[in-house]
């Protein structure tokens, strides 16, 4: 099908960030040039570059066939977000022939007529165009359309601010193989019927390493109907950027694609570029300051219909293991060697999220402006939640690719995401799981969900116990055996909720009755329901139709959790009890004074709070509307018979 188809922050943060961006990102190097990225990267992005559409090259998929498309339907595809009153959208583009002019306008339908309301250049390098608007009336739905020329136009819907929705609809999706080049129509189509509020696509978009802007365009292609009318977060991920694996060490240059050494393989203008095509759309940096090598970030917060997601970069900032930790296995990066000690890789000076996006996520926690529920969405997951990896024969005891290293990095990540009573959504492991994580004990953590792959053709993993026995204190009447408390193989606390194994064999057949082999790929969604302050975690495999009426998930799924089961710490007493009066719905902060530890920040909806606490001290409670800024009452120890309630002064 796809195939025929082709055939036939702030305004000053964001001046801030325009001015730091590298001159690649403005366009001042052409595409047609030989090779853009300097000399000895010819082969990066050569099917848009260049005299492209005399090229043939080697793959799959015929690129010059399907990016040499009729010139009105150069405009391949839009990606947009807005928060408060600025809509950021990024148009994206089929590249253009010598001559033909790098402008582009976006319109906006208003009284039934289109109005253009800006015009941008497109930048040759990732063929992308970009706008920022202020003043946007988030209230409003409002069609819109980019154009190119007299006659290339993509339209779509601007949706508004779904407030005064009850539940928000996340789809979650992630590593979309390149061994599948069709259409994900089976997919889009149950989405479309699912319309979800926001779609979250966590990484791995692109497995084309050199060759980005052609496989985001087909990705564009078999994903616009449904990211054309509604927010879209999209991150990128190693394969995005080039690599078979990424510890970004804060931007150094990385001896080779494999990764364990650390830092960025190819230039830093290609990774500038593919950041810049599925992230500029993004709400603007909370911090823009480059990395080494002026690499961006886009670390942010997104708000919509009140629930605030922070979108955090696993990897740039992580440490590689090669050369800083013994190795174990046939990798840098792997383990199997099952007597060593968890403690000798996790080594002083390692980073995870790295400082800044720690600051980042501690300041995001104890904000709850027009806030209800909080969610941290990034590439991977904070475990290492796989036991059999790209075959059946392939157990491996650690893999240092995810987010359980190093373990310190880890627990003080997950700390911030309790602090914020979070969950946490993600992607790349090719296994959909639930696991809620242990920091300092079983269940005192976060819940996460990883999706399942969207394509598992080649690389299937697999959740499968060595002595296939189910954990301690097992999922109650789970169809599943292999539930409960497990240690990780770096020794980190997860209880397993529910996993989505493939069948042993990866292709793809009928079985005798009829039916398709599992590979357990397909997507997520995820239902924030304000109300109930809940959240439904949901897995549908990607053989789903739900034209014919098919409702079946993955066995374990749908999970309903609620809001304060992310934080499953054992109080020892309780403070005494907070009265609000006229303060509706408030923010309450708890700070243990002897540390100047923040236990948590969250808003109550109650007329009333007895803050849970877990050590004796000495304690300071803030409370406020929509921050903690409001009152302050400090020395407050933990509650005794004769307490007396705490009442907040009738304003």
């Amino acid at each position: 099908m796809l195939t025929t188809l082709r055939k036939g922050l702030t305004s000053t943060l964001s001046a801030i960030y325009c001015l730091l961006l590298p001159v690649a990102h403005q366009g001042f190097i052409s595409a047609n040039e030989t090779s853009p990225f300097g000399e000895g990267w010819e082969q990066l992005d050569s099917a848009v570059t260049g005299n492209w559409w005399e090229k043939e090259l080697e793959d799959r998929f015929a690129w010059t066939e399907f990016i040499n498309v009729p010139r009105d339907e150069v405009v391949a595809f839009a990606l947009y977000t807005h928060q408060g009153d600025i809509l950021k959208l990024s148009a994206q583009f089929y590249p253009l022939m010598p001559g033909e002019k790098r402008e582009a306008r976006l319109e906006v339908q208003r009284k039934g007529k289109w109005v253009e309301i800006a015009e941008e250049p497109i930048i040759e390098v990732g063929w992308s165009a970009h706008f920022r608007i202020e003043e946007w009336d988030s209230k409003r739905n409002a069609r819109y359309r980019v154009r190119h020329g007299e006659n290339a136009v993509f339209e779509g819907l601007i949706r508004r601010n779904p407030i005064k929705k009850k539940e928000i609809v996340v789809a979650s999706l992630s590593c979309n193989a390149r061994h599948d080049r069709g259409d994900r129509d089976s997919i889009v189509r149950n989405l479309q019927k699912q319309d979800p509020d926001l779609v979250f696509f966590a990484g791995d978009q692109s497995y084309d390493h050199a060759q980005h802007t052609a496989a985001w365009l087909l990705w564009g292609e078999q994903f616009k109907e449904i990211i054309r009318d509604r927010p879209v977060v999209t991150i990128p991920d190693d394969h995005d950027i080039g690599q078979a694996n990424l510890w970004g060490e804060g931007g150094i240059k990385a001896p080779n694609p494999q990764g364990p050494d650390g830092g960025y393989y190819y230039p830093p203008e290609y990774v500038n570029m593919v950041q810049r095509c599925q992230t500029w759309h993004l709400p603007d940096p909370f911090d823009p300051a480059p990395i080494k090598r002026d690499i961006s970030v886009y670390y942010t917060a997104l708000n919509v219909g009140g629930i605030d997601f922070a979108i955090i970069e696993d990897r740039k900032f992580k440490s590689g293991p090669a050369g800083k930790i013994p190795q174990m296995g046939p990798r840098p990066d792997h383990i199997n060697d099952p007597s060593y000690d968890r403690l000798a890789v996790d080594l002083p000076g390692l980073k995870l999220l790295g400082d800044r996006q720690l600051h980042f996520l501690r300041e995001w926690g104890q904000d709850w402006t027009n806030t209800e529920m909080k969610a941290v969405l990034s590439q991977t997951n904070f475990c290492g939640a796989v036991h059999l990896h790209g075959k059946m024969e392939g157990r491996l005891l650690a893999d240092l690719d995810c987010n359980g290293w190093p373990q310190t990095g880890r627990n003080k990540a997950l700390r911030e995401i309790r602090r914020a009573n979070a969950v946490h959504l993600a992607g790349d492991q090719h296994l959909a799981v639930v696991v809620q994580h242990g920091i300092d004990a079983y269940r005192d953590g976060p819940y996460s969900f990883v999706n399942p792959a969207i394509v598992n053709e080649v690389y299937g993993r697999w959740w499968w116990p060595e002595d296939e026995q189910a954990g301690a204190n097992p999922i109650p009447n789970s169809p599943l055996s292999w539930t409960g408390d497990y240690e990780d193989g770096l020794g980190n606390k997860i209880t397993m909720h529910a996993y989505a194994n493939p069948e042993e064999n990866l292709v793809r057949g009928r079985l005798p009755d009829g039916g398709i082999k599992n590979k357990a790929d397909g997507y997520g969604l995820i239902r924030f329901n304000k109300p109930n302050q809940t959240i439904t975690f949901e897995c549908w495999p990607r053989i789903a139709d739900l034209r014919k009426g098919d409702s079946e998930q993955y066995p374990g799924w749908p999970i309903t959790i609620t809001a304060k089961d992310g934080d499953g710490r054992t109080a020892l007493g309780y403070l005494p009890e907070v009265i609000f009066k006229k303060l509706k719905n408030p923010v309450v902060q708890v700070i243990a004074e002897k540390s100047g530890d923040i236990l948590y920040t969250r808003r109550i909806y109650a007329k009333s709070f007895e803050a849970p606490v877990y050590s004796e001290d000495n304690y300071t409670i803030k409370v406020g509307q929509d921050k903690p800024d409001r009152f302050k009452f400090t020395n407050v120890r933990i509650a005794k018979e004769d307490s007396k309630p705490i009442s907040l002064p009738h304003m």
